[in-house]
């Protein structure tokens, strides 16, 4: 574990005495959260409850909720709060997400709380006079946001909760409050993102000083900790009505954007069917639209499952083609047909089902690549990379797996003047023009077209796998259109080639979403594989890490929880907190 040093701590707490006032109840302040010194802990295990985030003091934060007595609903709630304070790159309540839950009732449940886009959003609002593409507008600042849904989410979310919403949003007030210790990574971040947070703000936020962050410094945010009091005292009116929404439309019509009063109060959570299927034993339940991941999830596993896998090994060439032919295929059916189905035909069951896969893999030849100028969508009848994720389980038998995200690295670059919390570019999710990628490289046609009040198509998968109807893995992680493929690698990893969960999230993971024809490596995957696979016909192209899966895993003795082991992927700050 990477231990933080932080010098000047006693002087910080000192000026935080001294200058900013508490603004919470003194018997609720969570003086047991230490915001100054604290570790990555990557593996943690515990019989009662475990949290696995992006950040340390946001796992710290879901993980004192359980112990005080909330259960994984509670927690997962507690740890997006805290994310919207120390982890501002991605964490929010200016942006939007998915949960999957699985209720000690045995009851599955999925919430969608994706941001939509303004009332007077329209069909080309990013397309100059000749019809040529403006992405900057779609990425960047205040016409780029979407109406938010997090904070929406989390009262949704709450029903299934045991604690009091005002005991769960205390630590993340705390935490902006009376500051925190950033990372070097997040220094570094802040440092590189200086000047589009200038560029992008009628307001200079927080994100912005004088001089060089660096590791150890303290963040204070007076105005998001103001904002996440008014939720706390004023519940979802607190944030979609009255002050807060006047400092959101304010910002927008200083920017130029299209969010209103309006919008914000019209904004809903929905409850929505899980898409719920069978794989070698084992139920999986993942987001149904506008979250592409689980049908996808469906599809690549599927794809694989009468091909014993197993058999192949571990990212050998035969196993690593098979897999990413499949993702080939999946990821073309994304881009033909997927979008929110509350304003579009989504051909869900043919495109899940047996008979169509097979179809769909009856030109795989093993040992040869398939262009993708081959593979078209399949014929049928009519019918983001700054993402993060959470996972959460707890003692009774909860489990809740949760993806949020403002798209791009901190979204927009805009924060809310007054409010103190940056806005999301999730408009870019949307099909800008059909056949002009996004700035993850991926396609749509006009499934996904822009519409007045509609929620944008997403690659988020946050996915539960049951084993015996009990709650086995809890896992998802961040990266755009890698999100799908991660996820499917990581479970994968699992099943079928028995790896412990340690290593199922950190070997190397590849990627290929059908445009651009690459497969996607990380630097640290097999060089012997990647000739192999250039052999068959692939072009490989070495990149960054992808994703950064948080994973849980359950063991069961009969009815009672035996183990739970929680991981914290090894390519950031991650972090695993169990008891």
């Amino acid at each position: 574990m990477k231990r933080i040093p932080f010098q000047f701590t006693f002087f910080v707490c000192v000026v935080c005495q001294l200058f900013i006032p508490y603004l919470g109840s003194a018997q609720e302040k969570t003086n047991s959260i230490d915001a100054f010194h604290y570790t990555f802990q990557k593996k943690a295990i515990g019989s009662q409850g475990a949290v696995s985030s992006a950040h340390p003091l946001a796992s710290i934060v879901g993980l004192s909720i359980l112990k005080k007595g909330g259960n994984a609903f509670d927690a997962a709630i507690a740890t997006q709060l805290a994310l919207a304070v120390v982890y501002p790159v991605a964490g929010n309540i200016g942006g939007g997400g998915f949960l999957v839950g699985y209720t000690d009732k045995k009851k599955a449940i999925t919430i969608d709380y994706r941001e939509k886009a303004p009332s007077a959003a329209s069909k080309n609002m990013y397309l100059d006079s000749l019809g040529n593409p403006l992405l900057n507008l779609s990425q960047n600042g205040h016409l780029a946001s979407g109406v938010p849904g997090s904070v929406a989410g989390f009262f949704a979310t709450h029903k299934y909760g045991k604690l009091s919403f005002k005991e769960i949003i205390q630590p993340a007030i705390d935490l902006a409050a009376n500051g925190f210790a950033i990372t070097a990574s997040q220094a570094e971040s802040f440092n590189e993102d200086r000047k589009e947070f200038l560029q992008y703000n009628t307001v200079i936020p927080v994100f912005v000083k004088t001089q060089p962050w660096k590791e150890g410094d303290t963040l204070i945010q007076k105005d998001l900790a103001a904002t996440l009091i008014r939720i706390r005292d004023q519940g979802m009116k607190g944030f979609y009505e009255g002050e807060t929404a006047e400092l959101i439309s304010s910002e927008m019509k200083r920017g130029n954007g299209l969010i209103t009063k309006e919008d914000l109060k019209a904004y809903k959570a929905i409850e929505r069917e899980p898409i719920q299927f069978d794989y070698k034993g084992h139920t999986i339940i993942g987001m149904p639209m506008p979250s592409s991941g689980g049908l996808l999830m469906k599809q690549m596993l599927k794809m694989i499952e009468d091909r014993h896998i197993e058999k192949l090994g571990f990212q050998t060439s035969a196993s690593v083609q098979l897999m990413v032919e499949v993702e080939r295929r999946a990821y073309a059916d994304r881009a033909e047909f997927m979008g929110d189905q509350d304003y579009v035909k989504v051909p869900v069951q043919t495109l899940g089902s047996d008979a169509y896969l097979k179809l769909r893999m009856q030109d795989f030849i093993t040992g040869k690549a398939t262009p993708s100028t081959q593979i078209k969508p399949g014929n049928i009848n009519p019918e983001s990379e700054e993402t993060t994720h959470l996972s959460v389980a707890d003692q009774y038998g909860n489990a809740v797996s949760v993806t949020t995200t403002l798209n791009g690295g901190y979204g927009s670059k805009t924060v809310v003047g007054g409010g103190g919390f940056l806005l999301n570019n999730e408009m870019d999710d949307f099909t800008v023009k059909p056949g002009v990628p996004n700035m993850y490289g991926a396609l749509g046609k006009e499934a996904n077209a822009i519409a007045p009040g509609k929620r944008m198509l997403s690659s988020m998968s946050p996915t539960i796998v049951l084993k015996h109807n009990k709650p086995y893995l809890v896992v998802g992680t961040p990266g755009g259109t890698t999100i799908p493929t991660s996820v499917f690698q990581t479970i994968v990893n699992i099943i079928d080639f028995h790896q412990s969960p340690k290593d199922a999230v950190n070997n190397p993971k590849f990627h290929h979403q059908w445009l651009p024809d690459q497969v996607m490596i990380e630097h640290d995957f097999s060089k012997n594989i990647a000739n192999a696979l250039e052999e068959m016909g692939y072009k490989v192209q070495n990149r960054g890490e992808i994703g950064r899966t948080e994973l849980i895993q359950m063991g069961w003795t009969h009815k009672k929880i035996k183990k739970i082991e929680a991981i914290g992927d090894y390519r950031g700050d991650d972090d695993a907190e169990a008891y």
